[in-house]
Formats: C-alpha cells, structure tokens, sequence
C-alpha cells in the first residue's frame, strides 16, 4: 500500500533518533527543516518582505533560526523574537541561533512593550516556539504573544504545529494554541495534523515535507496512514489497449418510490469514476426516472410491493445480475420497509464478489452484525456516525467519543473495510490500519453526498480489485477533494452532492504533492 504514517509525538522522536543512528546528524535534519520552512514562505508568500520569526529555545526554535537566515540570504527583511531566555539555547538550537550572526538579522529579546508594532509592521509571522514534543497549557509569556497575535491580520505560518497545540491531540480545535494560516510538519504528519482543524479557513494549508529521514525510521505503532497518499493508484496513465471490460462492472441495487434520486446519484457517480459498466437495479415503478440520470447507465427493473419498495421476489432476478458482475453496491434509497431488509440480507449472504453497503443497506444488519462476518469476498460498509450507532446499538455520542478504536474493532473483528464517516472520515481495514481522510468541507453535510460516495468506492474497487484497501482509501480521498473544488467555485451554502460529481475530473488530475516537494495533507495547494 502507499502510505503516509501518521505519529505519535513519542514515534516521531523515536523517528528522529532512528534517523541519527542511520548516519542523518539532528544538525542536517535541523538545517533541511529550516530550509524548508523559508521555502514554503517564498513560494506561497512570495510579497512577504518582512517576516519576524518567533523563536522557542528548544529544537522548533532552531528550525526558526535556520529559517530566518535564509529568508535574510535571500533578501527578505528578517527579525527575530527570542521568547525564552538566550542561556537556555542547547545543541544544535544554540548552533542555529550563532548562525545568525552577521546576517543582518535583528534579534528582540522579549518584552511585553514595543512588541505590537514589532508583529503588527510585519508581513509574516513565523512562529517556531514550541513543536512537537511541547506539552500544554501555554505559561509565561508565550501566552502574551498569543493574545498579541490573536488580534493581527499579519498571516502566521506555524513551524511543525502552532504553538500550544498537543501534537498527540485528537480534537478539532485548541483553544490555548497560537492562530495558524498555514503549518508546515517534517518527515509525517502527527495525530493533530490530521485530527485537528488547525487554521481558521476550511482550506489553510497544512504540508508536510521531507527532511532527510530514512523511511527505516518512521514507524507508526498506532498503524494509522493518510489516506489521501492512496490516490496515486489513479494517476497513471490507462493502458492503450483499454476495453470497458477491464475497469469493472458494477451493479447498484437499491431505490424505492419516493426514493429514486440516492441509486440515480450512485450510479452517475459510479461512471463518472470510471468504472466501465455500470448497471442499477431498481424497482420498476421508479426505473424510467432513474434510467433518465445518464444513456450510459444500463437498467433492470425489481419486482415491488405496492408501496413501490422491493420485495424477495426481486431476490433470484437480482442474484442472476449479480453472476456477471465484479462489484456490488447495495442500499441507497433502498428502504427498510416491507421486505426490504430481508432482501438486503440475503442478497449479501448469497453473493461473494466484492460489495459496497451503504444507507438502509446497513440498517438491515442493525443487530445482526454477525451475519456480516460469515460473507466470503470482500466487504466495505460506509455508515455516517447515526447509521453507525444503529449498527451497533448504542449512542450516536458513544460513536463519536472513540471514533479511531470503535471502527477499528469493528473492522478486524468482522473482517471488513469500514468507512466512518464525519470530520475526518476513517477507513478502517481488517488488519487494523486506519486511514485518516483530510478532504472535504462543510459544504458536503447535505443529503445525497453519502450515496455519491458510495458510487465512487464501488468504481474504485471495481478498477482495483487486487487491491480494496487501497481504493476505498482512495475514493474517500477523491470525493472529499470533489468536494472542495465544488466549494472553491461556488458559495459552500449551494453545494449539492452532484457538484461534486461535476468536479470529480479536478480532483483526479490534481496532485497533492507541488513541485518543491511538499505533500499539501490539507488546503488546495495553488
């Protein structure tokens, strides 16, 4: 699988100090840190013609110094806050800091006067006082700079997380920690990273960049990834000799009267991913305004009850669609009326391809989640946290109180891929690792977004069956990314799930990495 580990603050130190024993000095790791810092701020702020640095005296602050000399190297009018006291300045910290020497690069010792204008006359702040391995609350006069720069409009970048904020923290928010614009991390993310709402916007860019660090040396314990780095199985170019019948077919069951609108926007979203055939089966009294959705969908009326939801007599005609197909997906608008969840139930049991369940499809196993385990072939459930807390019987809080153990559990022990959905949706695989998705915004909390996504996981798997784990990574990646192009284009209050379909084409052309090497895990990179 391409991966991106996400760490713990304990890992990341441990990644480090592997790294020293494989022959990379903490002075190099520091040096290409710092490098990188001021390269971020040229390239994405390249106006940034006075940029104070604010400097701890531990390692982050070294980053800083480094980072300041070559902002001062290249021209850039740099000053530098020392917010601790200069003796305190060890190793490869103080080595940085005696590099500043000579470079025209004023330094301030803290205090509390004078130092509005200081940071208000700046172009850009560049806060380097604590890093990974701080542990809050903010003391002293870390907690003066923060209330100072709370009230600037100077944009701040933040050297390996903001000041204040826990590393291993899962919280979306952290209300101690210093106002970030923009954050740029080394070698992986950590937990904050890909767990945290760390800037203010919806699209603050958060990056990662390499510093040097063997891949040996990064080792994540928590088995925890980033699932936006499975998006690179999309980015090679299809074989010449290409046929609809190489990239899967799918069959979509699910609609009931009333409810043809969730298999419609599955399906457009199924071809739109590039699967190469794509057929929905639904009942028959809703099949003419389905089969209206796109000419490139192929359709296959269900038998019905008279309230227009399936009936088991639907049951052998489906199974007999199913025999030609790579990919199953069952459930949008499928109802749990009538016999519908006994449908459901069967029909799972008795096939073994490959198979997305989503929506009612999921409330039919509600308390009966054993029978999911006895399924041969792979198996990929997307719930939101409300259908999640139906599944399992318990509180919709309870679910979202452990959101990491809860899906991983629950993946391994039925031997299935989970999608959680929410702030930061998880995929949780049957071998334990959980990937962190890092796409996506408000704009998508409306109703058919989840039956979009279950269209794009289903032509995902479909182009990837030798390896699930890796496209349903990449599908949740892939719609979140749909959805924030459609966000960019328009006002996040009129979104709909099919603008994200309309904007899937950008999504798989973007790349996440630019071309200085940065890994943008968060943010639209420009």
């Amino acid at each position: 699988m391409v991966c991106m580990k996400i760490l713990t603050a304990a890992e990341m130190g441990e990644a480090d100090r592997a790294s020293v024993t494989a022959g990379i000095s903490m002075a190099t790791l520091m040096q290409h840190a710092g490098e990188s810092v001021a390269r971020f701020v040229r390239s994405q702020y390249p106006q940034a013609q006075r940029v104070t640095v604010l400097c701890g005296t531990g390692n982050n602050g070294g980053d800083g110094f480094i980072a300041a000399k070559v902002l001062a190297d290249a021209g850039v009018d740099v000053a530098v806050l020392l917010v601790g006291d200069e003796a305190k300045l060890k190793g490869e910290a103080a080595d940085a800091y005696s590099l500043l020497d000579g470079r025209g690069v004023a330094v301030f010792a803290f205090e509390a006067e004078g130092l509005g204008a200081l940071l208000s006359g700046a172009d850009l702040l560049l806060d380097a006082v604590t890093g990974t391995g701080f542990k809050a609350p903010l003391r002293g006069d870390a907690v003066v700079l923060r209330e100072l720069i709370s009230g600037l409009k100077v944009p701040v970048v933040a050297v390996d997380l903001p000041t204040g904020w826990d590393a291993d923290s899962v919280v979306e928010t952290f209300p101690g920690a210093f106002r970030a614009d923009a954050v740029v991390t080394f070698t992986a993310p950590k937990l904050a990273h890909v767990l945290g709402h760390l800037t203010p916007g919806v699209f603050g860019p958060v990056v990662v960049v390499g510093i040097g660090s063997p891949e040996s040396a990064v080792v994540s314990q928590q088995r925890l990834v980033w699932a936006g780095a499975s998006k690179r199985m999309t980015e090679k170019v299809r074989p010449i000799n290409s046929n609809k019948g190489k990239f899967g077919r799918v069959l979509l069951i699910g609609g009931a009267l009333g409810k043809a609108g969730a298999p419609s926007m599955s399906s457009l979203a199924c071809l739109r991913t590039g699967a190469g055939l794509v057929t929905v089966a639904v009942p028959a009294v809703i099949l003419p305004t389905v089969a209206a959705i796109t000419p490139e969908l192929m359709c296959a009326p269900l038998v019905h009850d008279a309230e227009g939801v399936l009936s088991l007599a639907a049951l052998e005609i489906a199974l007999k669609l199913a025999e030609k197909m790579d990919v199953l997906a069952v459930g949008p608008g499928i109802s749990t009326e009538g016999e519908a969840s006994e449908f459901v139930r069967r029909f799972v049991a008795e096939t073994k391809q490959a198979l997305v369940l989503d929506a009612d499809g999921l409330n039919a196993f509600a308390g009966k989640t054993d029978l999911l385990r006895a399924r041969g072939g792979a198996l990929v459930l997307t719930p939101h946290p409300g259908e999640m807390a139906t599944l399992l019987g318990v509180t919709v809080k309870e679910v979202e109180a452990d959101r990491v153990n809860l899906a991983r559990k629950f993946a391994t022990e039925h031997g299935l891929t989970l999608v959680l959905k929410g702030w930061r949706t998880l995929v949780a695989h049957p071998d334990g690792t959980v990937a962190v998705n890092t796409s996506g915004n408000p704009s998508m909390a409306k109703g058919g977004s989840g039956d979009i996504l279950t269209g794009i996981v289903a032509a995902m798997v479909a182009q990837h069956r030798e390896n699930v784990a890796e496209a349903v990574n990449a599908a949740v990646y892939l719609h979140g990314l749909a959805g924030d192009f459609a966000a960019h284009a328009m006002d996040e209050h009129c979104v709909l799930a099919t603008d994200t379909v309309a904007h899937l084409s950008a999504a798989f052309r973007y790349r996440s990495q630019d071309t200085d090497g940065f890994e943008w895990i968060a943010g639209l990179r420009k």
